[in-house]
């Protein structure tokens, strides 16, 4: 009896030992999610302020600097550059082209391009054939030679001709404006009756 008595505690005993309690698993660490500031096309930079429910908050005034936004007290850190180009490769792949903006220039008097200006011709209908959908803004200029209202006429006439020749290429566009300033935005500021070749102009941007 007392063999059998032994061998049941030594039983129990193992069981005992067998049955450990299960630790808990920590949860899987929830993705952060950040704030991050870039840099303006022309190289300056804004700033942005992130905050809590708890008026913890962190300004950041620098490019490349990031604040997660479970843990703004935290303050903001170096944001590695692979890690924001993979982060926001999908955001920067579907955003549109930046505007390109171009100047071409005329002989005194008419519509007809510079040598320089003709060589030109060919990368701004590129530049335009390339875009899903261009918006072209064309606007004529001219230089204080002759009557304001005449160099208004021959102004729309300079941008009409540039957008003539997008037309003429076949090349489909969402939208081409044309304008004109005559002479009353020089790019270079001269007298009346002054000829000057830079003022003979048309500005493009294409978008």
């Amino acid at each position: 009896m007392r063999y059998k008595i032994v061998t049941s505690m030594l039983l129990m005993l193992m069981a005992g030992c067998a049955q450990q309690p299960e630790l808990a698993q920590p949860e899987p660490r929830k993705p952060d999610s950040y704030v991050v500031l870039m840099q303006n096309n022309d190289g300056s930079t804004g700033q942005i302020i992130v905050s809590d429910n708890f008026a913890n908050s962190t300004t950041v005034d620098h490019a490349g600097l990031a604040v997660e936004l479970n843990d703004p007290a935290a303050g903001s850190h170096e944001l590695d550059k692979d890690k924001l180009a993979n982060d926001f490769k999908e955001a920067t792949s579907i955003r549109p082209p930046l505007p390109v903006s171009f100047l071409l220039y005329f002989k005194t008097g008419g519509t007809a391009l510079t040598p320089e200006s003709e060589a030109l011709v060919p990368q701004v209908l590129r530049e335009v054939e390339n875009r899903q959908a261009p918006d072209v803004s064309i606007i004529g200029h001219t230089d204080t030679v002759g009557k304001a209202e005449v160099n208004e006429a021959l102004a729309l006439k300079r941008a009409q001709a540039i957008a003539d020749m997008i037309e003429q290429a076949g090349i489909k566009t969402k939208d081409i404006t044309v304008t004109s300033h005559g002479e009353r935005n020089l790019l270079i500021k001269t007298a009346d009756e002054v000829a000057e070749e830079r003022n003979r102009r048309v500005e493009i941007t294409v978008r």
